[in-house]
């Protein structure tokens, strides 16, 4: 597969389809990235799964974080790296180890690892490198548009809520993902 562009129906139908996100070096530190993807997808109605060495039994925007993938008690649909393009492999031979093997590898924005996605690919997983499933999921979903990013596309109609605040998307039918 081709990672220097991706098909928004691609990008869908992974937001659609996963359920759980383990997110592989999330932040305790609220002016993080990987702290507001976390928040992020846990407001979408993801259950999501912080992943960082020394946060081991503490919590990470309101979430039980865990030391490694393998102390997740639960399926893991999607593991989103927050890690250096040089840490993936290992984060990779991690996630290959997990039973169910989830269906999505996920490197965010700045991280690539050719031999890495080809190796998770033929175990059988989807991947995508260098997005962000916070911005992909604002960007399909139209949040973006009445946020304030320019996209070139200008309307007055604001995306419908649902209960909570949170938009209902136009990405799935059964979105935000029921636990």
């Amino acid at each position: 597969m081709d990672h220097e562009k991706y098909d928004d129906s691609y990008i869908r139908g992974i937001l659609h389809e996963v359920k759980s996100v383990a997110i592989v070096g999330a932040s305790p530190k609220d002016n993080r990235p990987s702290h507001f993807v976390v928040k992020y997808l846990k407001e979408r109605g993801y259950k999501v799964f912080p992943i960082n060495p020394g946060q081991g039994d503490s919590e990470i925007a309101g979430v039980k974080a865990y030391a490694k993938l393998s102390d997740v008690p639960e399926p893991i649909d999607m593991i989103d790296v927050f890690r250096s393009s040089d840490a993936v492999p290992a984060v990779l031979d991690e996630a290959l180890k997990l039973s169910p093997r989830p269906k999505v590898f996920w490197m965010q924005l700045s991280v690539r690892n050719e031999e890495a996605a080809k190796r998770a690919e033929e175990a059988g997983m989807k991947v995508v490198m260098d997005r962000c499933p916070k911005i992909e999921y604002g960007r399909l979903s139209g949040e973006i548009n009445w946020a304030g990013v320019n996209t070139r596309k200008l309307s007055s109609k604001r995306p419908k809520r649902l209960e909570g605040g949170v938009q209902r998307l136009s990405i799935g039918q059964n979105f935000p993902p029921k636990s």
